[in-house]
């Protein structure tokens, strides 16, 4: 995504924003970190470039935990400015970073990230689990106590509960910024739901943590025979293979179903219905709170690193009708205060034990 906010926005924010900066060596932001978190941070930070008078910030991928550890790596123009996570940082992060000389480091929650399961409006009921969705797309799955190559292609099979109809799926692709939260919040558990994921375990090589991370490896792998059709472009892309085929099933961002709720009918998760409200309240199983962690350090070194953390927490960025919602960020309803959180440059309190 590469365009101009609308002019009166950006001018409201420049005149608020715009502060001198002290000269360094290094003139570009240096971010890294979660594959989730990178598509909106690029978002940000091509806008940023495209509106202010700064070089547009290097954001790097890499995992939450590596860009964490990045961040905490020490003090100056040689380490990064933020860490982009799709959780929360760690202990074990912070000790890292205390004993780097990192001792200012501020926490910012922009958004949540929350993913909904829609159908075209006159297509049957579903109650769906993460059961439901493993048994039905999983490479393999349980069938009399053994792991057995899906064949499932109703899904009257995979529930006796469902209607009966031909199982189709559009997910998000690998390549998208939601497939990490279907993974680990559908796939995963749904693989441990149905006891698939202790079976790929007792079959794995190596200790106990060793064998965890093979089964949670397995519990990813999905058929191949077509009925579950991956994603790469964005939700209009997810709507037209919908249309095309309609006892297909979708998955969208919540905004964007809210902005198509007279083509979509959307499906609830472990008996909770997606909304603004149980997305941030944290009740609907497939969303999780995003970060990202900012070196206060560097405030005021690094030139922009100040007016990009606060253009990033902006209502006209941020905000639900922002560009980032566009992609299927749900917005904070409290980003106000972390928009004075942002403002006061106030590092995180100590992690609750």
């Amino acid at each position: 995504m590469s365009s101009r906010l609308p002019f009166p926005a950006v001018t409201a924010l420049l005149a608020a924003l715009c502060l001198a900066a002290p000269a360094a060596a290094r003139d570009n932001i240096q971010i890294a970190g979660s594959s989730t978190v990178l598509p909106y941070a690029t978002i940000v930070a091509e806008l940023f470039g495209e509106n202010f008078e700064h070089p547009t910030p290097v954001v790097e991928g890499g995992g939450s935990g590596a860009g964490r550890k990045k961040l905490c790596e020490g003090l100056g123009e040689g380490t990064i400015d933020i860490a982009n996570s799709s959780s929360r940082i760690k202990q074990s992060d912070i000790d890292l970073c205390n004993a780097n000389g990192v001792t200012g480091v501020m926490e910012v929650r922009f958004g949540y990230d929350g993913i909904v399961f829609a159908a075209l409006r006159d297509q049957p009921d579903f109650a769906f689990t993460p059961a439901d969705w493993y048994r039905a797309l999983g490479a393999r799955i349980v069938q009399d106590g053994a792991l057995v190559e899906n064949r499932l292609r109703d899904w009257a099979e995979v529930n006796p509960a469902f209607p009966s109809q031909e199982i189709l799926a559009f997910i998000p692709g690998t390549k998208h910024g939601t497939r990490e939260v279907f993974d680990h919040n559908v796939l995963l558990a749904g693989c441990k739901e149905t006891g698939a994921h202790d079976l790929y375990a007792a079959t794995a090589e190596g200790d106990e943590e060793a064998k965890k991370k093979a089964a949670d490896e397995a519990c990813l792998d999905l058929r191949t025979d077509g009925l579950s059709v991956d994603i790469d472009g964005d939700y209009t892309e997810t709507l037209a293979r919908v249309q095309s085929n309609p006892v297909g099933i979708g998955v969208f961002g919540l905004s964007f179903y809210q902005s198509n709720t007279d083509r979509l009918r959307v499906y609830p998760m472990s008996g909770v219905m997606p909304s603004v409200e149980t997305i941030a309240s944290g009740d609907y199983p497939v969303s999780r709170p995003l970060y990202f962690y900012v070196k206060l350090a560097h405030m005021g070194v690094i030139p922009g690193l100040r007016e990009y953390v606060a253009f990033f927490l902006s209502d006209e960025v941020a905000g639900p009708d922002g560009p980032l919602a566009d992609y299927g960020l749900v917005s904070d309803p409290k980003l106000a205060e972390t928009q004075a959180l942002v403002a006061a440059e106030r590092p995180m309190e100590p992690l609750s034990q």
